[in-house]
C-alpha cells in the first residue's frame, strides 16, 4: 500500500451492538444476518487467531490477505490445486486442498482448534454444510456466505443446531448500499455507525467552492452545522487532518455528521440536491433485482435492461411494477433508444467490469445526474479516478469488510469492542466503532488532556442516541459508543489501542 501522509488531530460516536436479531425472526431486507450462536466478545481475549477459509474465490482470497496482513494464523481450503499455490505463494499461510465440506479436509486444517472458520465458496450449500461439519468438531465461531433469502428464516430457527454465528449476502449488501446512496446522491459515498443515527459521508468540495482555502477549526461556522471532517483526499494523499488543515477545491471530504443534520449539510455547502425519480439500471442481476425492489417500494420509477431472454421473463414475473427491457445494455443504441439520456441515475450492475465501467464514462459523458458503478475488481479504483468514474460500489469489499468487523470484536473484550467498521479512500483509512466499556482507563478525562497516537482522529461520541461532535472539554464515559478515524496500516483491535 502507498504511503498516506498524515497530520494529527482529535475528534468521536456512538454503537450498534455486536449481535442484531428479532425476536420474531429475520427481516429479508438485511444483507448481513448475526444469529447470536458463541458469544462476540466474551471468554479468553484471543488477539491473534487461528481462522479457517474456506474457497479461495474474491472474498475468500479477499479475506486472506487482510487477516494474515493483521497476523492471524490463516488456513485455506480449497479443492482447486493452482489457486492454493499461488495463493500460498503470495502469502505466508498453510493450505489444505481438498473439499471443505468433509470432516477429512477440516481435520487437516485442525479446524477442532481454531477459533472460527468462514465458508465462502460459491454455492450456499457447501458453505452451511462447512460450518455444520465445523460446529460438529468443535469450532465456536462460524460464518457463511449465503446468497439464497430463501433459507433465512428457516437457518435462524435452526442456528444453534447449524452452529451459524453470522450470515452474509453480498448481493443483499450491495444493493442496500447503492439504495442509500440514490437516497442522498450528492453523496459519493455514506457509512452508518451507532444504528444510523450517525454518518461518515464523502463529498467533493468544487473547484470555485466558497470553502477553499478555508480552515478546519472554521468549517462548522462556514456551513452552519455540527459535522467534523474526519479525512481528506488530495491528489492520491490521504490526511487525518487537524484544525488547522486548509480546505482547497477539488479535495474529498469525509465528514462525520448526525443523521438528521445530512439535508442541512447539503443545503449549506449549496450542494445540487436533486430528487432521484428514475433509475435505470443495466443487467438483470440479483443486485438488480434487490435494489429495484427497494426503489419500487420508495415510489422511484425502474427501468431494468437485462439481455438474457429468460431473465427478462423471470424479472417481469417478480417486478411488475419495473420496466424490463430486452437487450444489450453496452449497446448505445439501445441505451439511445430508452432515454438513457433523460434517466436521472444509472446503475451498472453486468458480470462484466469492463462493460460497467464503459456503460457508466458513457453516462458520465451524457450528463447523467447520479451514475453508480458495481466493480469487483478493485485493485484499479484509483486509475479510475477522474474518468467518469466517481461513485463505485464492490460486493467483494463489503462483504470482507463486515467479516473483518466480526473478527475484530472476536479478538478482544477489553478497552471496548469494534460494532461497527468501514474502510475509506480506497481502503486507505478505517472508520471503527466501539463500545465503552468500565475498564477502559481515561474515562471521564476531558478529550483535551488525552494523548492519542499519530493520524487517529476521535471522530464521534454517541451517548444514550445524543450525538456528539467532541471538543477538548468533552469525555469518554462508560456505555458510550466512539467512532474512531484512523490510517489502514494501523491495525486497531482495542480501544486502548488508539492512545
Amino acid at each position: 500500500m502507498q504511503s498516506v501522509p498524515v497530520c494529527g488531530s482529535i475528534s468521536m460516536s456512538q454503537g450498534v451492538p455486536a449481535r442484531q436479531f428479532r425476536p420474531e425472526g429475520p427481516d429479508f431486507s438485511w444483507p448481513f444476518l448475526y444469529l447470536g450462536h458463541g458469544c462476540i466478545g466474551k471468554g479468553k481475549c484471543i488477539q491473534n487467531m487461528r481462522i479457517v477459509i474456506v474457497g479461495d474465490g474474491k472474498v475468500g482470497f479477499a479475506l486472506t490477505v487482510q487477516l494474515a496482513k493483521e497476523g492471524h494464523d490463516v488456513v485455506v481450503i480449497d479443492s482447486n490445486k493452482l489457486v492454493l499455490e499461488e495463493a500460498q505463494q503470495a502469502l505466508d499461510i498453510n493450505v489444505v486442498h481438498g473439499n471443505g465440506a468433509t470432516v477429512k479436509s477440516q481435520n487437516q486444517a485442525n479446524v477442532e482448534n481454531s477459533d472460527l472458520l468462514i465458508a465462502a465458496t460459491s454455492a450456499d450449500e457447501t458453505n452451511l454444510l462447512c460450518c455444520i461439519t465445523a460446529h460438529k468438531l468443535g469450532c465456536a465461531h462460524t460464518i457463511a456466505r449465503v446468497r439464497n433469502p430463501d433459507y433465512y428464516s428457516q437457518l435462524y430457527d435452526w442456528k444453534d443446531e447449524l452452529g451459524l454465528s453470522m450470515m452474509i449476502n453480498p448481493e443483499l449488501a450491495t444493493a442496500s448500499e447503492i439504495f442509500r446512496l440514490l437516497q442522498f446522491p450528492s453523496f459519493l459515498r455514506r457509512d452508518s455507525f451507532a444504528k444510523g443515527r450517525v454518518e461518515i459521508v464523502e463529498i467533493e468540495l468544487a473547484k470555485d467552492s466558497p470553502l477553499d482555502g478555508c480552515r478546519l477549526m472554521d468549517f462548522g461556522k462556514k456551513v452552519k452545522v455540527q459535522v467534523l471532517v474526519c479525512a481528506v483526499q488530495r491528489d492520491g494523499n490521504v490526511y487525518i487532518p487537524d484544525g488547522s488543515f486548509q480546505l482547497q477545491g477539488g479535495d474529498r471530504l469525509h465528514v462525520t455528521a448526525s443523521s438528521g443534520n445530512l439535508a442541512k449539510l447539503i443545503r449549506n455547502l449549496g450542494v445540487d440536491q436533486r430528487k432521484i425519480r428514475d433509475v435505470m439500471i443495466i443487467g438483470g442481476s440479483r443486485i438488480a433485482f434487490y435494489l429495484a425492489a427497494e426503489l419500487i417500494k420508495a415510489g422511484v420509477s425502474v427501468k431494468l435492461i437485462e439481455k438474457e431472454p429468460s431473465r427478462c421473463a423471470e424479472l417481469s414475473d417478480l417486478l411488475p411494477k419495473a420496466t424490463i427491457i430486452g437487450g444489450d445494455g453496452s449497446d448505445r443504441n439501445v441505451l439511445d433508444s430508452e432515454g438513457l439520456a433523460q434517466t436521472d441515475a444509472v446503475v451498472t450492475l453486468t458480470d462484466f467490469d469492463e462493460e460497467n465501467l464503459i456503460i457508466s464514462m458513457y453516462a458520465n459523458y451524457l450528463g447523467i445526474y447520479k451514475v453508480i458503478t458495481k466493480i469487483n475488481r478493485t485493485e484499479f479504483n484509483e486509475v479510475l479516478a477522474g474518468k467518469g468514474i466517481d461513485c463505485a460500489v464492490s460486493p467483494k469489499d463489503l462483504c470482507c469488510t463486515d467479516i473483518l468487523r466480526y473478527v475484530r470484536a472476536m479478538g478482544n473484550r477489553k478497552g471496548g469492542s469494534v460494532t461497527t467498521l468501514h474502510r475509506l479512500v480506497e481502503d486507505k483509512v478505517e472508520a471503527l466503532e466501539f463500545q465503552v466499556g468500565k475498564g477502559l482507563p481515561y474515562l471521564g478525562q476531558p478529550l483535551i488532556k488525552l494523548r492519542l497516537k499519530p493520524g487517529i482522529l476521535l471522530a464521534c461520541i454517541n451517548r444514550r442516541g445524543r450525538t456528539i461532535i467532541p471538543s477538548g472539554s468533552d469525555t469518554i464515559e462508560a456505555g458510550d459508543s466512539v467512532i474512531v478515524v484512523a490510517t489502514a496500516d494501523r491495525v486497531i483491535q482495542n480501544l486502548q489501542d488508539i492512545f
